[in-house]
């Protein structure tokens, strides 16, 4: 075993993201918010973009990312 393959540690996921629901292409325990970079735990994932299959931490980061994107909610 090297040291990439402890599976004790956390795995970001791949997540392909469909509207109302997503789908786990790679087994993981996260994803990332494509604003803030914070882990987001599959359990709690609430907010994401299925045009720009971007997930995001919190209501407040995804408006400002629409915002950003010229884009209404």
């Amino acid at each position: 075993m090297n040291r990439f393959s402890n599976p004790s540690l956390p795995q970001e996921a791949e997540v392909l993201y469909l509207d109302g629901d997503f789908q786990v292409e790679t087994p993981g325990d996260f994803v990332r918010c494509a604003v803030t970079g914070q882990p987001i735990s599959l359990e709690e994932l609430k907010y994401w973009s299925v045009s720009r299959q971007e997930a995001y931490f919190d209501a407040h980061v995804a408006l400002k990312r629409y915002q950003e994107c010229g884009e209404q909610p």
